[in-house]
């Protein structure tokens, strides 16, 4: 009976406020993800304000909140936060060890911020992965490839490594080499600058360039194309100049030199 009285006091007691502090985590856990998601939008929606910057500072708060909301629950189950810091001091190296990689991910996040060498939109090429900026967390950045793969780059890598925005500049430049054998050379750079001309992607400031740029060892004579366009336009003014070119040269006959292998057989 003592030990039914026990257990009846410590529900009555502290397993009710227990139960009750968990009702409020999860509720207010929800309303700082709607609220906070919510924010989030409107800000982007914005023109006025960065979205690099909106979600970022949106991610901070968030967690901040949350933090906010566990620290007072605690007090509310009656807990010292006293004795709660005199534990955290005595683990403070220990902890400070354990997070050292995050703890460097959250200053290369902010000197990501500060320094801007891309925002969320841009496409980029860092860590052996190419693709657009989708969100800039506190210790990550989200990266969406071409193929739909999500990729979550660590900020302390990217803060200190090498980092190539195909999305700052307005123009790119598209490069094109090609090979062709027994035809005049000039010939074939004047199909090109002409094929230039008439595909509406690329600009006619800067001029494009076609020259020879070598003569191959048994691959006929090398011509370089540039031609420049907008960054948006890269890749369909690289695949429309070469299927362009495709169909010229076999409209105008040039030859495209193939590597071949020539087989000698011996009778012994």
């Amino acid at each position: 009976m003592a030990f039914l009285s026990t257990i009846t006091a410590w529900i009555t007691n502290v397993g009710l406020n227990v139960l009750v502090a968990l009702i409020i985590l999860l509720i207010s856990f929800r309303i700082i993800n709607t609220v906070s998601k919510r924010i989030s939008v409107k800000l982007a929606a914005s023109d006025k304000l960065d979205e690099t910057l909106t979600k970022a500072l949106c991610n901070v708060a968030t967690i901040a909140l949350k933090v906010l909301v566990v620290v007072c629950l605690i007090g509310y189950l009656g807990i010292e936060t006293s004795g709660i810091s005199a534990v955290i001091a005595s683990l403070g190296v220990c902890v400070g060890l354990a997070v050292n990689g995050t703890l460097s991910n959250l200053a290369g996040g902010a000197m990501i911020l500060i320094t801007r060498p891309f925002k969320v939109g841009d496409y980029i090429s860092a860590q052996g992965y190419d693709g657009t900026v989708e969100e800039i967390l506190i210790c990550s950045t989200k990266i969406l490839t071409v193929d739909n793969k999500v990729v979550y780059l660590p900020n302390s890598a990217l803060s200190t490594g090498t980092i190539v925005n195909f999305s700052e500049k307005e123009l790119r430049r598209v490069d094109l080499d090609f090979s062709v054998a027994g035809n005049d050379p000039v010939k074939v750079r004047d199909l090109l600058l002409n094929i230039c001309a008439q595909e509406a992607l690329v600009l006619n400031d800067p001029a494009p360039f076609a020259r020879i740029t070598d003569f191959g060892a048994g691959n006929g004579t090398k011509i370089t194309l540039r031609a420049w366009c907008k960054s948006a336009d890269y890749w369909d003014t690289y695949f429309a100049l070469l299927d362009s070119a495709q169909k010229a040269f076999e409209t105008e006959h040039i030859v495209v030199p193939f590597n071949q292998l020539d087989v000698h057989i011996k009778n012994s």
